[in-house]
């Protein structure tokens, strides 16, 4: 089974023939928008993150506003950032702060962090109360961090792991969905020891690790695979690795960290003989009602579909979901190729 791009898996299933439908429609595209510092803005991650997505077929917007050495306070201190905010309806923004501000205990992240966090999300659902906020998770330093003060020193391990804590921590008290880029970092530099994910520094990301952290957020947000996707100027087996290890790793761990609320997953796979089967599931669980529009006028209110597409051709799915944020519409563009049969090999 190949997944071809976007977001659950799912259960119910309709057989149907349908037949081919020309999209000449303009598709609104998702604007995603990126706070955050020196991990956001090296080697331009979101947009590399931007172009994985384009590559699959999705039309998408990002921005990025980021500063860096900046925790979530000097952030809500930013008149630039929430003029970004109010400059359009964003679909998502993501939130990333300091990296070793949340590394702290609870006591301490309530008075030098949490309020700020606040006043950010405040500004946020004041322009739209549906935007999908997420947080990004970071590392530990490469050996961990040494300061003055002996005992508030920590190894990798403890830094990466009270980071974690740290994100979990304004995870619940906001209810807001974590993209787990230091669980996947974690577990990759513990499978390949000799890739390079750490700059000199001992902190900041290699094209290596901005590729995990943009691959990261391609799977967190679509639930799919970044496999057969674009790839910057970096070692295309690392890039590879990095795909399918990411995949798996977030997939792995989207009930954890609340990744599966207000998500859509619709993928297609090509079938032995001849033709695709397009799956798809939602999962709004606050949405009054939705409804599905299949490509061939045949509409479905289901929160699953699976539809068996014979002809080559271009196929607009879209989920329109209704709920107190008003009317969200969402596309899914599928092209599909006659099918070829193989040529038997000629014997001499």
């Amino acid at each position: 089974m190949s997944l071809k791009s976007l977001l659950f898996f799912f259960i119910f299933y309709i057989p149907l023939i349908v037949f081919p439908q020309l999209v000449n429609k303009e598709i609104n595209p998702m604007n995603v928008l990126f706070i955050g510092n020196s991990y956001t803005h090296y080697n331009s991650m979101p947009f590399i993150f931007q172009k994985i997505a384009t590559s699959k077929n999705i039309k998408i917007n990002v921005e990025m506003n980021a500063k860096s050495n900046h925790t979530f306070k000097m952030h809500s201190q930013r008149l630039d950032m929430y003029d970004v905010i109010r400059s359009k309806k964003w679909d998502y923004i993501v939130l990333q702060g300091f990296s070793r501000e949340l590394k702290y205990n609870k006591e301490q992240i309530d008075t030098a962090s949490l309020p700020y966090i606040k006043q950010i999300l405040d500004s946020i659902y004041s322009r739209n109360s549906c935007t999908n906020v997420l947080l990004f998770m970071t590392w530990g330093y490469e050996n961990g961090y040494t300061e003055l003060d002996s005992s508030a020193t920590s190894t990798y391990v403890e830094m990466r792991q009270s980071i974690e804590n740290g994100y979990q921590y304004i995870s619940n008290q906001f209810d807001i969905p974590i993209v787990p880029i230091g669980l996947v970092w974690n577990a990759f530099r513990q499978k390949y020891p000799n890739i390079k994910l750490y700059q000199d520094d001992q902190q900041h990301p290699t094209i290596n690790g901005s590729y995990l952290c943009a691959s990261t957020f391609y799977t967190s947000i679509f639930k799919g695979t970044a496999e057969n996707s674009y790839i910057p100027k970096m070692d295309s087996l690392i890039a590879k690795k990095i795909q399918q290890f990411t995949f798996k790793e977030v997939m792995n761990s989207s009930d954890k960290f609340l990744l599966n609320s207000n998500t859509l997953k619709v993928y297609s796979e090509r079938l032995k003989t001849k033709g695709h089967i397009i799956h798809g599931y939602s999962n709004y669980p606050k949405a009054d009602s939705l409804e599905w529009d299949l490509g061939n006028g045949i509409k479905s209110k289901s929160n699953n579909f699976s539809l068996t597409y014979k002809l080559s051709g271009t196929y607009l799915i879209k989920l329109t979901v209704f709920d107190k944020c008003g009317i969200r519409v969402i596309y899914r563009k599928f092209e599909f190729k006659p099918f070829v049969k193989p040529k038997k090999p000629r014997v001499n």
